[in-house]
């Protein structure tokens, strides 16, 4: 039911996200990783605006899992079509982690789970991006899935077009450390994870076209 009411909004809003985006897509390898997905996978990007998650509807070819911020529940309209939509419900406000269950659950059975791990809109004057969170790497490391780091220019309903690059697989267990504790070897690897997308982000900004 999800896969078709997922299909249904893209087909149907199309047009839509082509006046408002007009997306660009670039790649880090496209020989590595493309739009298309293999498996259960995670999807990681910087967050730029509520509508990074109506831009990535339409880059990849696969159904898509997002993770949602429980303030996006808060209306009754909008908390149907997300779950119409698929999406994973996240209460930041509590140490609840059952999201990590269901999000290896959808990967374990092939499925693309999707997440912001800056977790909330950075401000003006702050930083981008934010301090990632350490659940998409925890995520990682259960399921075992690769994550396909990506960034966006979070250029939407401007004349500037939208620009999202694709970059290659990043596999958390390629940076884990023996030789340290569990808590220091997420900490690190949640760094090195947003490393990656700040380069990706320098990658993109240094398109000519």
């Amino acid at each position: 039911m999800i896969a078709i009411f997922q299909w249904f909004v893209r087909i149907t809003g199309w047009i839509v996200q082509w006046c408002a985006f007009r997306t660009k897509i670039y790649y880090e390898d496209k020989k590595v990783q493309s739009r298309h997905i293999k498996g259960g996978a995670i999807i990681v990007s910087n967050h730029t605006s509520v509508y990074d998650y109506a831009v990535y509807l339409f880059v990849f070819y696969r159904i898509l899992r997002y993770l949602m911020a429980e303030i996006l529940y808060t209306r009754r309209g909008l908390k149907t079509f997300l779950k119409m939509m698929g999406g994973i419900y996240v209460n930041r406000n509590t140490h609840d982690l059952s999201f990590l269950d269901k999000s290896n659950e959808v990967i374990n059975k092939g499925g693309v789970v999707g997440t912001f791990p800056e977790s909330r809109i950075p401000k003006p004057e702050e930083e981008k991006p934010l301090e990632f969170k350490q659940s998409v790497i925890l995520l990682a490391l259960q399921s075992k899935a690769p994550i396909i780091p990506c960034a966006t220019n979070g250029s939407y309903f401007k004349k500037k077009r939208a620009r999202v690059i694709i970059g290659k697989p990043f596999n958390a267990f390629d940076y884990y450390d023996i030789t340290k504790t569990e808590k220091e070897n997420v900490t690190n690897i949640t760094n090195l994870l947003r490393d990656r997308i700040i380069e990706l982000k320098g990658k993109l900004d240094g398109q000519k076209k």
